[in-house]
């Protein structure tokens, strides 16, 4: 596959992942939205990424950043951009300054919700020449209708629709070299333990 997302040529997003944000998303179980954005946020940290973290509103119903994010990535965390109610982050003139600091082209981002949260800045990006590919399953809305029709009108707009495992995939490339163990590893610990151990559970 030509023009392949790596991590030494794409940057990590991650927006509005917060304690209020996430009540705002019924169609993806919660754990399984916090289990997607730990590994998105666990790649871009342990393989050097660029990992740009915004909130909106900490104040408000939105709450703090999830605290996952908080231990993963205490840097990135401690340079989030807080927004004070601009809806599309990209109209934020310190979230884009931060966005474009990254010399990164290809952007990946996740964000609560997908409905709000995700599609306009993934638009924004690609009407402005970047690459965006958005993980919804790194996200969630309030309804599965709401889901499907951000997910086409992002696609629409050019932007790609992607899901956690396969934008994982992408970024090892080859699991034996490279950052290919480092992001096995992280596939491992987070998604694919968790995922055994909840079918254990269930045929328990």
């Amino acid at each position: 596959m030509k023009n392949k997302f790596t991590t030494e040529n794409a940057a990590m997003l991650l927006i509005d992942h917060q304690v209020g944000t996430i009540k705002l998303a019924k169609n993806i179980p919660h754990a399984e939205i916090i289990m997607n954005m730990r590994a998105l946020a666990r790649i871009a940290v342990e393989t050097g990424m660029p990992l740009v973290l915004t909130s909106s509103m900490e104040t408000e119903f939105q709450g703090a950043m999830l605290d996952d994010l908080k231990t993963i990535a205490p840097e990135a965390y401690e340079k989030r951009v807080q927004r004070s109610g601009v809806v599309d982050p990209w109209d934020d003139s310190n979230y884009k300054a931060a966005v474009v600091a990254t010399g990164r082209k290809k952007l990946i981002i996740a964000g609560l919700t997908n409905h709000v949260c995700t599609i306009f800045p993934s638009i924004s990006a690609t009407e402005e020449g970047f690459e965006v590919q958005a993980v919804i399953d790194a996200g969630g809305s309030p309804t599965q209708v709401a889901d499907n029709v951000s997910a086409q009108r992002m696609k629409e707009n050019g932007v790609t629709i992607t899901v956690t495992d396969q934008i994982i995939a992408e970024l090892a490339n080859l699991w034996t070299e490279g950052a290919g163990p480092t992001i096995q590893k992280i596939l491992q610990e987070e998604i694919l333990a968790v995922t055994m151990k909840e079918q254990t559970s269930a045929a328990a």
